[in-house]
């Protein structure tokens, strides 16, 4: 691994598009990759069956994003290490985040039954629906080492600002995903389950993949990795502790952004099949959204993170206003995109005329989504970057305490009232993260504190 800390790297708006556009690749093709999971379903008319796999990717969701700390700390962790210049600390953390991922995944699979039946125990669903959800969880939580294992990878990949071999990684994945969800639905007729195991074999394929490419850019094998890791390092007390309290932050953090998600999923859930599918179809451009800004915002983050780790303030605050920038006129084209050709979008992946025009009803809500939620995103990447995990803890729990009010509040208003509630989510998330701004440009850390 070559000493990249050594100079730091390009800070102009072609430099940050450089490290930009692979993650914005790899992100856009992770929702498509649920249109087309949706339209697989969606195509055989069975409404049933779609809501089975919204409802059960819901519930994926929230259980592995529990641990999104995995990617999320990771690339704090990493940038901070690399602008240190700290290689020793780069490759031993990669191998303290790879074993926690796949503890963690082994422990889930492990407790696939009771998990299962206290999800369905508590989100609403026919029983038909939720027959269907359980089968695709089931197939799902096979994935969960590989899964987890590909979020440590990916979030030390991010953190070294190796955007092209994450891109090469998040494709495999995608195109594994693709092809096995055809084949286990339209080819063997597996429905919700099928698309659960196309996904979960994706999974396996991604970890291998992620491997290989960490042995790449080590420029030496897993095993050789390990040997040359000075004796006490993947155990040192305080880089353990210090990995342990931002994944602390940051999962609480990452459950109440999955309570909102899944509240929001069960609201649709209440009121309908026919609502929920159609709330699915339009989370599918909301995830589009937040998948192509995250280009930015996860940019940001190695980008924040390696400032920190140099002492570097001014270039702190550039790289926020670059990404800012490029965030801002993404969302805009995003919106103007979801306008225009949403018709068709909601038209390809559903048949069923109910769900195409309750979709086609609150597709103004999804369109603005892109604009209204990229304050939160960016400013997600910011906290991440500088690990203040306290600042995305309590700003998390602000918004989910705010929105769960407010959707309670307007349950009168039926799917209007769930989508009003959804939208201002994101400004809540904003609003409570930007208080915290302040605090970190003034802790910021002095150049007459970096050692040596």
């Amino acid at each position: 691994m070559t000493n990249r800390a050594a100079s730091a790297p390009a800070l102009t708006r072609g430099a940050i598009f450089q490290q930009a556009w692979p993650i914005m690749l790899g992100q856009a093709s992770i929702p498509l990759v649920g249109m087309v999971d949706a339209a697989v379903i969606g195509r055989t008319g069975d409404a049933a069956a779609l809501a089975g796999v919204a409802l059960g990717a819901s519930v994926i969701t929230m259980i592995f994003w529990s641990f999104g700390f995995l990617r999320m700390g990771v690339t704090g962790l990493a940038s901070q290490a690399d602008g240190r210049g700290d290689t020793s600390e780069v490759r031993a953390l990669a191998l303290r985040a790879l074993v926690l991922a796949l503890v963690i995944g082994a422990a889930l699979l492990a407790a696939s039954i009771p998990l299962r039946a206290a999800a369905f125990a508590i989100l609403s669903g026919s029983e038909a629906v939720t027959t269907e959800a359980d089968l695709y969880v089931a197939a799902r939580l096979l994935g969960a080492p590989a899964a987890l294992g590909s979020y440590a990878i990916t979030g030390w990949l991010l953190g070294l600002g190796r955007t092209r071999a994450a891109l090469v990684l998040q494709l495999v994945m995608n195109a594994v995903n693709i092809g096995a969800d055809l084949w286990f639905v339209w080819g063997l007729g597996m429905g919700a389950e099928g698309v659960g195991y196309g996904t979960a074999l994706a999974e396996l394929a991604a970890l291998v993949t992620g491997l290989l490419l960490m042995g790449r850019v080590l420029d030496r094998s897993l095993i050789a990795m390990i040997r040359t890791v000075p004796a006490g390092t993947l155990t040192d007390r305080a880089a353990l502790a210090r990995l342990l309290v931002v994944n602390r932050d940051i999962m609480v953090r990452t459950l109440a952004m999955l309570l909102m998600f899944t509240w929001f999923a069960n609201a649709g859930a209440r009121l309908g099949a026919v609502q929920l599918a159609a709330n699915h179809v339009l989370l599918q451009f909301v995830s589009l959204a937040a998948f192509v800004l995250d280009a930015f915002a996860f940019t940001a983050e190695a980008r924040v993170g390696h400032a920190i780790g140099g002492r570097d303030k001014p270039r702190f605050v550039r790289s926020v206003r670059l990404a800012s920038e490029f965030s801002l006129a993404a969302g805009l084209v995003l919106a103007l995109l979801f306008l225009a050709l949403g018709e068709h979008l909601i038209a390809f992946i559903a048949t069923d005329p109910a769900v195409r025009a309750e979709a086609s009803r609150y597709l103004p809500f999804a369109a603005a989504i892109p604009l209204l939620g990229m304050p939160s995103w960016l400013l997600d990447g910011v906290f991440i970057g500088a690990t203040r995990g306290v600042a995305l803890r309590n700003a998390a729990v602000i918004a989910a305490a705010l929105y769960l009010a407010l959707d309670l509040a307007l349950r009168g208003a039926g799917n209007l009232g769930v989508w009003i509630a959804f939208s201002a989510s994101y400004l809540l998330r904003a609003g409570a993260l930007g208080l915290y701004l302040p605090a970190l440009l003034r802790d910021f850390p002095k150049p007459s504190d970096k050692a040596g």
